[in-house]
């Protein structure tokens, strides 16, 4: 069978019940995917959780056993060992030094570390986006159940400035807000099917793409001449602006800032959710580890730890891009332990906060593989302890999605998302 015939296979069989669960209610998504048959243990129950984690008493949830799926057989014989077991490379690794988080002194100083770093001393911003309400946006025109669309545009430095979209359901806001970040030119399949779930759940959403991305693309001023306009840039064509007074990661995170500072000015969520995918799971790393109001994050094929990078099956696109380095950006990933590990427990403790961290095993891009395995438990017991041992004050986890080869936020990953999301909700 080729690989589109096994994409619709995939898509049509093995996850025909768990893309339904995205449109129906945990409890029924639970049921059609055989979730309540002993595979994930009831909070307090002792049993084991299935393949991925995701223990219900590790994660708070209210008795709603989450989904699970099995591995792709199909998808999983056409990859070799080295998808399916730990790389040589982790044997004798010593993870608990690698986390460099042990106190809430340490979590102060990591996230001002970066906020300096990014911002130069000067704070995250605390400034508005201009808005135009009502506008017509036609990369969201497939989605229903839409009230209206208002766009933000938030100025940055060079002449380079962000928009955002911020989608307003038609019926019944929940009073939570979820961002959406898409990632470097991913189709907008993924971002629109996960958009349309968290409307029809009555969240409000704000869609992001990269800087010069998508509906980003736009010219940036030459350094070296302010009034010398340049081609949209890659990413990796960055490092010219790079300097000792201004960070180039400001057009990655300051419109996330700026349009939460919006949020919060004009319509006040209850709780701010993320996710994100590929170089979008990157920045809902980065930007829920520096900025607590995110409460929940789900970053997605977006990173690895330093230490684990070469040894994933595809090292040359998991090594990340400009923004990604440490060679890049030696200033911003300076801990003496692994910044991404530390990114992990920044992201997830304090109190109604948690990540789920997503990796597609068999991904066609990056991060894929098992290594992950080995930093899972660490990251999560780190967190826990942080967080008292209550799941309310903090909680990560690492979802493991095998049923499938793409480079995507699945549907059972989706299922998984909006479960968590469900079932952990102690925003008050």
């Amino acid at each position: 069978m080729d690989k589109l015939a096994s994409r619709r296979a995939l898509l049509g069989g093995v996850l025909g019940g768990i893309g339904a669960a995205v449109v129906a209610g945990p409890a029924e998504a639970a049921s059609r995917t055989g979730a309540g048959a002993g595979v994930v243990g009831r909070a307090g129950s002792g049993r084991a959780a299935g393949a991925g984690g995701l223990d219900e008493g590790v994660r708070g949830g209210k008795g709603v056993p989450r989904p699970v799926a099995p591995v792709n057989q199909e998808v999983a014989a056409r990859f070799g060992p080295e998808y399916k077991t730990l790389p040589t490379a982790v044997a004798g690794v010593d993870i608990e030094p690698l986390i460099g988080i042990a106190s809430a002194a340490d979590i102060a100083a990591k996230r001002k570390s970066m906020i300096d770093y990014i911002w130069k001393g000067a704070g995250q911003p605390k400034t508005l986006p201009t808005v135009e309400t009502g506008v017509s946006a036609p990369d969201f025109a497939s989605l229903t159940g839409v009230r209206r669309i208002d766009r933000l545009t938030v100025p940055l430095g060079y002449q380079v400035s962000a928009k955002v979209y911020d989608i307003v359901p038609r019926h019944g806001w929940n009073r939570r807000l979820a961002l959406y970040h898409n990632g470097h030119g991913e189709p907008f399949d993924t971002m629109l099917r996960t958009v349309q779930a968290l409307l029809d759940r009555g969240y409000r959403v704000m869609a992001y793409a990269m800087p010069f991305q998508h509906w980003n693309q736009q010219q940036i001023a030459d350094p070296k001449d302010p009034a010398k306009l340049l081609p949209n840039p890659s990413h990796r064509e960055l490092p010219p602006w790079e300097s000792t007074e201004f960070s180039a990661l400001t057009f990655f995170l300051e419109p996330l800032t700026v349009t939460l500072n919006h949020a919060q000015a004009t319509y006040r969520p209850a709780s701010v959710e993320m996710i994100g995918l590929s170089g979008g799971g990157w920045t809902t790393t980065v930007f829920a580890a520096l900025d607590p109001r995110v409460t929940r994050s789900y970053p997605t094929a977006g990173s690895l730890p330093f230490f684990l990078r070469p040894a994933s099956p595809k090292p040359r696109p998991t090594t990340g891009d400009w923004e990604q380095t440490k060679e890049a950006l030696p200033g911003f990933y300076a801990a003496a332990s692994d910044d991404f590990l530390d990114m992990y427990v920044l992201a997830s403790v304090g109190p109604g906060r948690g990540q789920v961290q997503i990796l597609n095993r068999f991904d066609e891009c990056c991060f894929n593989g098992v290594g992950h395995r080995v930093y899972q438990a660490p990251v999560r017991d780190r967190v826990a302890l942080l967080a008292g041992g209550r799941p309310e004050h903090g909680r990560w986890d690492l979802l493991e999605d095998a049923t499938h080869d793409d480079h995507t936020i699945s549907p059972f990953a989706l299922s998984v998302i909006l479960w968590d999301l469900d079932t952990t909700n102690v925003t008050t």
